[in-house]
């Protein structure tokens, strides 16, 4: 199970977001998220919160997340957690009018079971906001080819294709709204500059936000 590898290597995880690169980087899938998240109404639950990072950057309420050691630092960034996995939320139904997803939907075992918990816990009319690292950009690629190499984390992710996430997203009742693309710079350089996300779904950036509305 890919949380045993965060739970291994969560301060390593954590501390990359304040490195040079990871700040830049995580800027950069900030601004992409923000406004899509800011459309729709409180409170916000963030899946797979991880650390804490984007819940505390985005203003995230509450985290779930099956890896203690990074559920631990998201407590201590003052969001309310619980020790879950994503297939199985321990929240009523319709309770929530924003769900985040930041990275954490190629590390689940089941997708479509993620997804259909997001829609049950969501209000009418509620949203999903999700951050993507997609199966054919440059980024994919790149972390596919670490994960070749034995890297504790990336060995766990599974990528996602653009067409498996809209089909996804249309077996849980989810209208897609809109796509926003950022990180067009390809990986493995030794500084990234900051960029303004763009309007659409484009292949080649490393990062992908889609928002979706439930039916």
């Amino acid at each position: 199970m890919s949380y045993r590898a965060f739970n291994a290597h969560a301060d390593e995880y954590d501390a990359w977001f304040d490195s040079k690169l990871g700040a830049t980087i995580f800027t950069m899938e900030v601004e992409c998220l923000q406004s899509l998240l800011k459309s729709y109404h409180r409170p916000y639950l963030e899946v797979g919160v991880g650390s804490g990072r984007f819940a505390q950057a985005l203003g995230v309420e509450y985290g779930v997340d099956p890896a203690l050691a990074l559920l631990k630092k998201a407590n201590a960034r003052s969001i309310k957690v619980k020790r879950a996995s994503g297939e199985k939320l321990p929240f009523p139904d319709g309770i929530f009018g924003g769900v985040l997803i930041a990275l954490a939907l190629c590390f689940v075992n089941n997708p479509l079971s993620v997804l259909r918990e997001a829609s049950r816990v969501l209000m009418h009319k509620g949203g999903l906001v999700l951050g993507l690292i997609l199966r054919d950009s440059p980024w994919a690629e790149s972390y596919a080819a670490e994960a070749r190499e034995g890297h504790p984390i990336w060995s766990k992710a599974r990528f996602l294709s653009k067409d498996e996430v809209d089909k996804l997203l249309q077996q849980c009742c989810f209208d897609v709204i809109e796509y926003r693309s950022i990180l067009f710079q390809p990986p493995g350089q030794n500084f990234y500059h900051l960029e303004r996300p763009l309007l659409a779904y484009q292949k080649s950036s490393g990062f992908t936000a889609i928002s979706a509305r439930k039916r």
